[in-house]
């Protein structure tokens, strides 16, 4: 199912007989990248941008990995990540766009949406959450919606993850077999599982309704985890222009000499974690 659409960047030496990016390489290129992120950041805050970006795709797909990896080295005072649960009662009341749109981006911020507005026309819709005609108004409303986003001046980046049912199915029995991981694994996504055609017509009418010339979908090759970061992060490095306004190191000057008129309180008045390692 990989469609590949540019020249990899890499000699083949960089990846194993599998086609899987060395893990060294892997993580020296996602450091490189991480440090362009900062610098994106950093442009973003200064300039006042505002930068929203959208993660879809079938369960286990590599979402929230990706966005692991955007995040962990960015100041989450600039860069959001917004998962939302399941609507409240009264959340159920409201215009259906309106708790999304109390987290779209403010001057100077990044959103990353783990899972974004589309819930409707994909789980809601395949799960009976949602009715044909609150689905068909979504599919009607949502391209203009966006498109008063991106008027707005809010740039807008939506990323669909793709896999096989193959690799899903056994990501889903790594998340089984790991209590690290079994958390990631709900009765939802068991269902999910079962309707997997389900979905795939699901996915195929939201892009021919919302894959528009001003709000495309990216679509991102999921089957290896390594691979498919690295990608969704270059791709989006590419998606707003920016230029390093990262200050340049501080120089931390001499302790200044201590004046001596104070003592510490004895160390046996105060309570320490035990220390066990």
């Amino acid at each position: 199912m990989s469609v590949d659409d540019g020249q990899r960047i890499f000699p083949p030496e960089c990846y194993t007989k599998r086609g899987r990016l060395r893990r060294e390489v892997y993580l020296s290129e996602l450091e490189r990248l991480q440090i362009e992120l900062v610098k994106l950041q950093e442009w973003v805050k200064a300039t006042g941008l505002r930068v929203a970006v959208l993660f879809e795709g079938r369960d286990a797909a590599g979402k929230g990995g990706a966005i692991n990896r955007i995040a962990e080295a960015t100041n989450h005072r600039v860069v959001r990540v917004v998962a939302l649960g399941p609507p409240s009662d009264r959340e159920r009341t409201q215009w259906y766009f309106q708790r999304y749109v109390a987290e779209l981006p403010a001057a100077g911020e990044i959103v990353l949406f783990d899972r974004s507005w589309y819930n409707r026309a994909g789980v809601e819709r395949v799960m009976g959450f949602a009715s044909d005609a609150e689905v068909d108004e979504f599919l009607w409303a949502v391209p203009q919606f966006e498109e008063m986003l991106i008027r707005s001046g809010i740039i807008l980046v939506k990323y669909w993850f793709s896999i096989s049912d193959e690799e899903q199915e056994r990501r889903f029995q790594a998340r089984i077999d790991s209590p690290l991981k079994r958390w990631k694994l709900s009765p939802m996504d068991i269902e999910s599982r079962n309707r997997w055609e389900e979905y795939s017509h699901a996915k195929d009418e939201m892009f021919r309704v919302t894959d528009t010339a001003g709000s495309p979908w990216w679509v991102v090759d999921g089957e290896d985890k390594r691979s498919a970061r690295l990608n969704c992060i270059s791709h989006l490095l590419t998606q707003v222009e920016y230029r390093d306004v990262v200050p340049d190191p501080l120089e931390l000057p001499p302790r200044p000499a201590p004046v001596r008129t104070y003592e510490r309180p004895p160390i046996d008045e105060q309570t320490f974690v035990p220390q066990r390692y």
